[in-house]
């Protein structure tokens, strides 16, 4: 099977091929960097995405926050729930940590503004 990928690690866009057999990747083409290779294998292996939204404060508004590293893609809608059950004290600054270690992922979801 060929999947085809654009590349997100640099703003140059690589149009990326990958075949793959089984679930494993046999080459990747059209790279042009070795970062763009790797992309392409972790995207078709195990997917993983930085978790950006809002949690709630204690006053009723809202903080934005972010995962600090990516986290794997299955368990985007079970960091959300977590997180929508999560009231955040204030007062909060960039970088505080809200929620430490969330589902085991080893990343911490941290605000990303001050309130």
């Amino acid at each position: 099977m060929i999947k085809e990928l654009t590349c997100i690690v640099c703003p140059k866009g690589c149009a990326l091929r990958v075949e793959l057999e089984n679930q494993q990747v046999l080459s990747v083409t059209g790279n042009a960097c070795p970062r763009g290779k790797q992309y392409a294998i972790d995207e078709c292996t195990h997917p993983t995405r930085t978790l950006t939204t809002t949690a709630r404060t204690a006053d009723g508004g809202v903080v934005s926050v972010k995962t600090d590293r990516a986290i794997p893609k299955e368990l985007m809608f079970d960091c959300m729930a977590q997180i929508n059950r999560t009231v955040v004290s204030l007062p909060v600054r960039v970088g505080d940590v809200i929620l430490e270690n969330i589902l085991g992922t080893g990343a911490n979801v941290i605000a990303t503004m001050n309130l």
